[in-house]
């Protein structure tokens, strides 16, 4: 165990709300952070022209803009102040309405349900405001039939909102939930259009659907808020409020953290901390991966959220130079204690390939709890298992970085995502990589336009005779694995024929 001496040295702590940063069982040493500090400096002035309004994306020209969602005196332009301020107002005006019945279903009883259709920031950061906070909110956040028909399933239709969010307007995953929708209303005699809100950006194609259907409401997600940071814009805020719960609270946090995380007395800077640990535990080369583990069960969700905000940010093969580096984090966990049961024996006992960062909430607002046994509650043992773990770990030099919490409340966890975000940020600029930019998305999602089109082609080519594998493919000029991979999912599914499904050197295809 590390003596008090060293904790102190390495901890840094926020007031309000009240959170610290405890490093001390992340071996870090002083002589490393004084070698650091000139990149680190560098990485604070870099984030600093970011704030300012300085291109981030280059390959799309964007600026980058989420620290001004919960300050938005320091947008670059005052129309940007504006819009944020107007889109604060718009989230009250309208979640009040809903909330107290100004604003109905069709039959004009209250919305009971909220149902959100979007896909990754879109639909991780609002499910773990709601998970940490309360309340209820239904996702559609793939394009899985079975998991759409799924949840519309255990929905009350008519008295359900619902929330489209893509700043594209052109997401396949959510176009498609959007579709099914829209068609389970129409079976069951309903307008989607009655019941829905967009939450896009001004002048997409769903903007343009909202305006021309006259959905109920149409709130603005600019094009300098990336999908990982958009926790804090109308795609977290809205449904927050929706629900009633703190979203300006949540501001409030984020804006405290922001400030301490600019602040270039390193010292007492956590995300300056939290990045120059992350490049020390990880050779600055991402080779160890961080395991996420917060002894809390309403943030059970925070490891799937950082998995997208670290690893789509950080997950890189080139650098700023145009050098082959393969940078990355990677992120895995769920929560204490339930993973002690999963995998902590790896940690302690088997390949040193991680470092953890635990997550511990001293107050966890139940004040009546009963003794499990003689003196002893629940809450107590679960802490008892947060500290074991975090000694046995270290007993074998396993390091860990631990964020603790007076209490899980709106503040504090705006004040969580806000050391996060700015911490990859500032981690990227050591890398000297763009943590903005995603090409490799982009690349996934033109390869899976081409497999569509291959099927289209597919299609087309089947006649009355059925045909094998070579031959297709040979017609296609493509390749037999991708023919078969398309084709047997058809046939199996009905919309084409199909004979010897069991055997891809028999099988023969035909029109149905």
């Amino acid at each position: 165990m590390p003596t008090l001496a060293h904790y102190l040295a390495w901890r840094v702590a926020l007031d309000a709300p009240a959170l610290e940063l405890d490093l001390a069982d992340a071996g870090l040493d002083a002589a490393d952070l004084d070698a650091a500090a000139p990149r680190l400096h560098a990485a604070l002035a870099a984030m600093e022209r970011l704030e300012a309004g300085a291109i981030a994306n280059p390959d799309e020209r964007r600026r980058v803009g989420h620290y001004w969602l919960r300050s938005p005196e320091l947008a670059p332009e005052a129309s940007i102040t504006a819009e944020i301020h107007a889109s604060w107002e718009q989230i009250e005006r309208f979640s009040a309405a809903v909330r107290d019945g100004t604003i109905t279903a069709p039959d004009g009883q209250p919305f009971r349900e909220v149902l959100l259709v979007g896909i990754g920031g879109s639909a991780l950061g609002p499910q773990l405001l709601v998970d940490a906070l309360g309340g209820r909110l239904h996702v559609l956040d793939n394009t899985d039939p079975a998991g759409i028909a799924r949840t519309l399933a255990g929905l009350d239709l008519p008295h359900t909102l619902v929330l489209v969010t893509s700043k594209s307007g052109a997401t396949v995953e959510t176009r498609n939930g959007m579709l099914e929708v829209a068609a389970a209303f129409t079976h069951h005699g309903l307008a989607l259009a009655r019941q829905a809100v967009a939450i896009t950006g001004p002048g997409s194609s769903l903007d343009d659907l909202a305006r021309e259907q006259r959905w109920l409401e149409r709130f603005p997600l600019w094009d300098w808020v990336g999908g990982r940071t958009s926790v804090l814009a109308t795609v977290g805020l809205l449904p927050a409020a929706l629900l009633g719960r703190d979203w300006r609270g949540l501001l409030r946090g984020a804006a405290a953290m922001d400030a301490a995380t600019r602040n270039r007395e390193l010292r007492h800077n956590p995300a300056a901390l939290l990045a120059h640990a992350w490049f020390a535990l990880t050779e600055g080369h991402g080779r160890k991966a961080m395991v996420v583990l917060p002894y809390a069960d309403r943030l059970a969700l925070l490891a799937k959220y950082l998995q997208q905000l670290v690893m789509e940010s950080l997950g890189k093969r080139h650098d700023r130079k145009g050098h082959e580096v393969w940078q990355g984090l990677t992120v895995y966990g769920n929560k204490g204690s339930t993973d002690q049961h999963a995998y902590v024996q790896q940690l302690r006992d088997g390949r040193p390939d991680f470092f953890a960062s635990f997550v511990r909430v001293l107050d966890d607002g139940i004040h009546d709890a009963i003794e499990v046994e003689p003196g002893v509650t629940s809450a107590d043992c679960l802490d008892g298992f947060y500290q074991g773990t975090r000694r046995a770990l270290a007993e074998q030099g396993r390091r860990s970085i631990t964020l603790t919490l007076d209490r899980l409340d709106a503040p504090s966890l705006g004040a969580v995502l806000a050391l996060f975000e700015r911490s990859v940020g500032l981690y990227a600029e050591l890398l000297d990589i763009n943590a903005y930019h995603q090409p490799g998305v982009e690349a996934g999602k033109l390869a899976a336009r081409a497999v569509l089109t291959l099927q289209r082609r597919l299609v087309a080519a089947l006649g009355p005779t059925p045909q094998d594998l070579e031959g297709l493919a040979a017609a296609l000029a493509s390749e037999p694995l991708a023919v078969w991979q398309i084709a047997r999912r058809l046939a199996l599914a009905g919309r084409i024929r199909g004979e010897h499904l069991d055997d891809p050197a028999h099988a023969r295809f035909a029109a149905p």
